[in-house]
C-alpha cells in the first residue's frame, strides 16, 4: 500500500520515519486560516482532514497523512511567531502558565476518513526575559506552534507536561498515527 505524509514539515516527516513505513511527502494545498465561528479543536481537525484530502484527490488509491496543531492560552488559539520578536512575545506571555496543544490527525484514501485528537497540557515555568531571549536566540523556533521545540532546549522551558502521546508535542502523534494506520491494514510495527 502506498502511503503519502501531506505535510513539508521536517519535523513531521522525521516522526513519521520512526514508523519504518515507506512513504511519501506531498505539499497540501490548504488555506490554514481558522474560521471565525469555530474552536481550536474543530479547526485542527478540519484542517488536518482538509491536508489529507488535498493530496489524497491528486493521488487516488494511496492512504494520506494530515495533521494539524494548534496552540492555544486561555482559550485562544496562538499560531506560528514566524520571527523573533513574536516567538519572544508568546513565550512571554506563556511563562507560568498552562496552554493545551491540540493536534489533529487524519489518514484518508477515497471516501474512507480515520481520525484522532491528542490534546497535550504544557506548564512553562515563570520565565524571565533573559532565558526567553536566549532560547529564542538558540534555537529559533519560529515556525512552531508556541514558539518552542520540546524535543530540543525547549524542553527546559517547562515545569511539566501532560499528554497521553509525548510525538504530539512535536506535530504528529504517533500513537494515534500507529493506531489508524493498523485499521487501515499497515503493519506497525
Amino acid at each position: 500500500m502506498r502511503l503519502i505524509l501531506a505535510s513539508t514539515s521536517p519535523y513531521r516527516r522525521e516522526l513519521l520515519a520512526r514508523l519504518r513505513l515507506p512513504f511519501e511527502t506531498a505539499c497540501p494545498e490548504v488555506d490554514e486560516i481558522p474560521l471565525t465561528d469555530e474552536t481550536s479543536s474543530q479547526t485542527v481537525m478540519r484542517l488536518a482532514a482538509a491536508k489529507a484530502a488535498s493530496v489524497a484527490r491528486r493521488e487516488p488509491g494511496a492512504w494520506v497523512i494530515g495533521s494539524d496543531q494548534v496552540a492555544e492560552l486561555d482559550a485562544r488559539p496562538l499560531g506560528k511567531p514566524g520571527g523573533r520578536e513574536a516567538a519572544i512575545a508568546q513565550l512571554s506571555a506563556m511563562s507560568g502558565r498552562e496552554v493545551r496543544f491540540l493536534t489533529a490527525l487524519s489518514l484518508q484514501r477515497g471516501a474512507v476518513a480515520l481520525q484522532a485528537l491528542d490534546v497535550t497540557l504544557v506548564r512553562f515555568r515563570a520565565l524571565q526575559t533573559d532565558e526567553i531571549v536566549r532560547y529564542v536566540d538558540a534555537e529559533q523556533p519560529f515556525d512552531c506552534a508556541g514558539s518552542f521545540k520540546s524535543e530540543g532546549l525547549g524542553i527546559a522551558l517547562f515545569d511539566a507536561v501532560e499528554s497521553q502521546d509525548p510525538t504530539a508535542l512535536i506535530g504528529q502523534p504517533l500513537i494515534a498515527t500507529a493506531r489508524l494506520l493498523r485499521e487501515a491494514g499497515f503493519a506497525t510495527p
